[in-house]
């Protein structure tokens, strides 16, 4: 049964696969909630949770609260499997407002604060601490109030960037970042810039959707999910700046939802500030397959038939 089982669910993958590869979007109308998790609060380090991103190599997530005191890592079912705390930030981030997170692989983190609009690169270390003073930085913009950088995601494709501004105004940037002691480079150009940019009431996190695999190759992997925490809403757009499809948040939590993260399979993560209640939370949404894909799936599973008959006679 072992060798049916694995056959069943390539015939699925496959199935999903083909249906993602050939379309331009990912299509969030196919998906659904199908997870919703407490994280805990580990003392504070887990409180307020403002930005995930998802480590391919490690399996995990990474969490890191607005209060900017540490890094948590998760399981894909919001289990803690180890931390890293902050030691130290630059003087002049006098709030320490992490808001932004994502992997570049191998350990290494990158976290954006929000008012200096500064981006900060280190190597995770479970159990560990960094002092961020001392670590790789660069300044994606110029220091601005509690209206600036809360999202920034990595394309493993040419190792560019992605960022959202919050409001005053809104902004999506893309472009290189280039980490250095003492302060870096940045060719971030702006994109967009202005006010409601798609539709939104604010720019609130920003994951580029090429590490998905069954979208490798197509143009859907330039898309971006765009994550607006006062429209609740996760929309996916386009690099010309067209909503390709959405995702209605207002009914999953009364949480604030401020971060967002994809893995290689499709499947979208999102964090939720505890917002007064004891805990942050992580919501799973995961996409269901379309009428064509079943069909592949169900193709598939005739072609196996034969097969499970033949084992079975065979035992």
């Amino acid at each position: 049964m072992t060798l049916i089982r694995k056959l069943l669910s390539v015939a699925v993958l496959s199935a999903l696969s083909a249906g993602a590869g050939a379309a331009s979007s990912l299509n969030l109308a196919n998906y659904s909630v199908t997870g919703n998790y407490t994280i805990d609060s580990l003392g504070e380090l887990g409180l307020e949770a403002s930005a995930v991103t998802y480590a391919r190599d490690r399996g995990s997530l990474f969490v890191v609260g607005d209060e900017g005191l540490g890094v948590i890592e998760l399981s894909l079912t919001g289990q803690v499997l180890s931390s890293m705390e902050f030691s130290g930030w630059p003087a002049t981030s006098t709030n320490n407002d992490a808001e932004g997170l994502t992997y570049l692989g191998n350990g290494v983190l990158v976290v954006a604060e929000e008012r200096l609009q500064d981006a900060y690169r280190f190597t995770y270390v479970a159990g560990g601490s960094v002092d961020l003073a001392k670590a790789d930085s660069v300044s994606i913009g110029a220091t601005v109030g509690n209206v600036g950088t809360e999202g920034i995601s990595y394309d493993p494709r040419d190792g560019s960037f992605v960022s959202v501004k919050q409001d005053n105004p809104q902004a999506l940037l893309a472009g290189g970042l280039t980490f250095a002691q003492g302060g870096g480079v940045s060719t971030m150009q702006t994109l967009f810039s202005g006010t409601s940019l798609f539709g939104l009431a604010s720019l609130s996190d920003v994951q580029t959707l090429s590490p998905v695999d069954a979208l490798a190759g197509t143009s859907a992997a330039d898309n971006l999910l765009i994550l607006s925490l006062d429209s609740r809403l996760l929309v996916e757009i386009d690099r010309s700046g067209q909503v390709l499809s959405s995702f209605d948040l207002s009914g999953i939590t009364n949480q604030a939802i401020e971060g967002v993260t994809i893995d290689e399979k499709g499947i979208i993560y999102l964090v939720a500030e505890d917002s007064g209640t004891p805990n942050s939370r992580l919501f799973v949404l995961t996409p269901v397959p379309e009428p064509a894909g079943w069909a592949m799936s169900l193709a598939g599973l005739a072609l196996i038939a034969p097969l499970a008959r033949r084992t079975r006679r065979t035992a």
